[in-house]
């Protein structure tokens, strides 16, 4: 019966998390039996603590799973049609081209988490996780994804800032943001948020 269910709803190397499984009508310990015996028979592989998936078969007849980052997109920034987090920091400013840091730990800002900022390790990579400003949704992903980098801007650009401009007016045209979305939200945010906001002339870019 459990099998079934995940194999109609999670595809091959794709994580599964115990909390995903939880029913009213099966207690803790009954569930973790019932995927141990899966693991068992080879059904399922164990990737981390709470961590599982259906192994895939390559052409050499190895098996392949998730790696560190899927389950840490999957667990904290997307799965499925959710958003509940983002990439910030040095990773969200490689990703925008602002720095050629690459960073160690990769930072993410996640409506999934209970405490305010934490380090989590998974499998051999470490994330550090903090509570966005406000609940992070589909509407509003990409406006707070920019406002946090705006934030501590000095501490990741390696550019001037009149290549830190293009590189934002490229990615509010690309995600759509508008003058309304930054009004929205820009004074949850600290002075610095506006400084930089204003520093690199947004407002002139934003329709």
């Amino acid at each position: 019966m459990l099998y079934e269910y995940i194999k109609s709803h999670y595809k091959e190397a794709e994580p599964i998390f115990f909390s995903d499984l939880e029913r009213e009508d099966i207690t803790k310990s009954a569930l973790n039996q019932q995927l141990r015996v899966l693991c068992a028979k080879g059904l399922l592989m164990k990737y981390d603590t709470g961590v599982y998936y259906i192994p895939k078969m390559t052409m050499l007849k190895s098996t392949v799973g998730p790696n560190a980052d899927m389950v840490a997109r999957y667990r904290f920034i997307s799965k499925g049609n959710n958003i509940d987090g983002f990439y910030g920091g040095n990773s969200f400013a490689n990703q925008i081209g602002i720095t050629t840091q690459v960073p160690r730990v990769v930072e993410i800002v996640s409506n999934n988490t209970h405490s305010s900022n934490r380090e989590v390790k998974i499998g051999n990579r470490r994330f550090y996780v903090r509570k966005p400003v406000v609940p992070i949704t589909k509407e509003n992903v990409y406006v707070l994804q920019m406002l946090e980098l705006l934030k501590n801007l000095d501490e990741y650009l390696d550019y001037s800032y009149a290549d830190a401009k293009e590189k934002f007016a490229e990615y509010i045209s690309i995600h759509g943001i508008k003058r309304k979305d930054v009004d929205c939200y820009i004074r949850k945010y600290p002075l610095s948020t506006f400084k930089f906001y204003y520093e690199l002339e947004l407002d002139h870019v934003l329709a």
